[in-house]
């Protein structure tokens, strides 16, 4: 299948544009073009969200709902939230724009020599803004199985442009809802041995020299949510030499189980609690794929990574995302030192279920924030 108007493949060939793919389709796009090893996937654009709302005739509802809104009125944001977003998912999608999204995973999934599981995660063409950051208020769901799973996951994430969150930051922030668009990036799923992140500077102070991972076993939620503490290594960015490390405890690891279709949880044993979470050679390959993501995009980013635990050593270490550093350089180094665990102890895992700042989870999906997208957000 050839990218067109509403589906636009990772390695399609066409220019990536912010206003057809949102920050995350564009970045993921960009990435796969410069060479960088991103797991393969497809970008529904933000043709398809437009048409659809279009079709759907709720847009200027949405603008009146969305008039004169009290973002410190948390009860009226919360049913203007759920009023908007019970309208988006109760509206069927036209059948031609449906059948070139199901088309469109049929050939993702025929790349690979048996099924496998993808990842939907929301793309806003406002998100990962170089003075903007939408961190955990739209959804990413992980471990989906079937187009059925898949297309109405898409459209929660259409929806999730609406939570009481994004409402709120919106509004706070002076940013119109006047042209606001949703693309959905529907990837394949990394089975993460090792995950984190990796900044192309020292975010406690701002020191471009550093190059600073957090990195754990698994699927990063549990570092998010504070159950674990993660690895933290600092190095230095011309020689890749280790200036500091601390080890976190990772007690704990969330990994995909194949059979149940979902993460679980599972203790780590003593011997790998007790090590660094990465050996060296894994390290250097991190950082370096950090510093050439900051030479590819001339700023200093903020990188998510993995290990896939399905790929031989040597080629396993896969890009998920790669955004401008912008929240946690500008945070007072005392602030950021006091937190445990490095870059993770800093951020809040997001309201729990049925909160109004996110969307109830469904069947068939693992949902999460995000800020990390596939990996590093808890479940909401």
């Amino acid at each position: 299948m050839q990218s067109n108007e509403y589906i636009q493949f990772f390695d399609g060939g066409i220019e990536p544009k912010l206003e057809n793919l949102g920050g995350k389709g564009a970045s993921l796009v960009t990435m796969t073009s410069a060479g960088m090893p991103v797991p393969p996937g497809f970008v529904v654009t933000t043709a398809q969200f437009d048409a659809f709302m279009h079709e759907a005739g709720i847009t200027a509802k949405i603008n009146q709902l969305l008039e004169d809104l009290d973002a410190t009125d948390m009860n009226q944001v919360d049913e203007v939230s759920a009023a908007i977003r019970e309208d988006i998912c109760s509206r069927p999608v036209p059948q031609a724009m449906r059948e070139l999204t199901v088309d469109a995973y049929e050939s993702l999934i025929n790349r690979f020599d048996t099924p496998v599981p993808v990842a939907v995660r929301s793309s806003a063409t406002a998100e990962d803004l170089p003075d903007a950051s939408f961190a955990g208020q739209q959804d990413t769901y992980l471990w989906l199985d079937g187009v059925k799973a898949v297309t109405e996951h898409i459209r929660q994430c259409w929806a999730s442009l609406y939570t009481s969150r994004a409402i709120i930051y919106r509004l706070k922030n002076s940013i119109p809802d006047e042209g606001l668009s949703m693309a959905v990036v529907v990837q394949k799923m990394v089975n993460s041995r090792v995950s984190g992140v990796a900044i192309t500077m020292d975010p406690t102070n701002g020191d471009r020299s550093k190059i600073t991972i957090d990195s754990s076993y698994g699927v990063g939620e549990m570092v998010v949510s504070g159950q674990v503490t993660p690895d933290n290594i600092v190095l230095d960015k011309v020689t890749l030499a280790v200036v500091t490390e601390h080890l976190g405890d990772k007690h704990a690891e969330l990994v995909p189980d194949a059979g149940a279709k979902r993460l679980i949880e599972r203790e780590v044993d003593a011997e790998r609690r007790s090590r660094r979470s990465l050996t060296d050679a894994e390290l250097t390959a991190v950082a370096q794929m950090a510093k050439r993501a900051e030479k590819h995009y001339k700023c200093p980013q903020d990188i998510e990574w993995a290990l896939d635990g399905d790929l031989p050593d040597g080629g396993n270490l896969l890009l998920l995302q790669s955004r401008p550093e912008t929240v946690h350089s500008s945070k007072p180094a005392a602030q950021a030192t006091a937190t445990t665990g490095g870059y993770f102890g800093g951020l809040s895992a997001p309201a729990p279920s049925g909160s109004a700042s996110g969307s109830a989870p469904s069947p068939g999906g693992f949902s999460l924030g995000s800020i990390t997208a596939s990996l590093l957000k808890p479940s909401v």
